[in-house]
């Protein structure tokens, strides 16, 4: 099984995801609509993990270690080998219809989709699948 992590959407939450993916050990493919979207997210992300170096929780080279487990990326297609996908995009409920019938057709029937959403029914984001049963909400703070 694949240890990719796929993370849509680069903002608070998703680069917030992908930092927590990274630090736990999995290479991560974040996905957003624009690179500097992407770059705003990867800016996010160093100036976190360096608060944690500043404060000698993580050292620099472990800081390194886990940017280098994120890769960017605007296409879709490149989320294919994920064993878990968490969309963390705007809470718009035909965005979110839209991706989550891309992501069924490009991952492995047993990789699970995720939604972060706060107010979108996981059922409804479901349905547009061939895998509801594949189908959560993960809801990050």
């Amino acid at each position: 099984m694949s240890e990719i992590f796929g993370v849509v959407g680069a903002g608070t939450m998703g680069n917030g995801i992908a930092q927590v993916a990274a630090r736990a050990g999995f290479e991560v493919v974040m996905r957003d609509v624009a690179d500097d979207f992407l770059a705003r997210g990867m800016s996010a992300i160093d100036k976190s993990l360096q608060r944690d170096v500043d404060k000698e929780r993580l050292t620099a080279e472990e800081k390194q270690s886990i940017i280098g487990r994120i890769k960017t990326t605007t296409h879709t297609a490149d989320l294919r080998e994920a064993f878990i996908v968490v969309e963390a995009v705007t809470e718009d409920l035909q965005v979110k219809i839209d991706l989550f019938k891309a992501l069924d057709g490009i991952t492995n029937s047993n990789a699970i989709l995720a939604s972060n959403t706060s107010s979108i029914s996981i059922t409804k984001l479901g349905a547009v699948t061939k895998r509801p049963d594949r189908v959560i909400g993960m809801h990050f703070m």
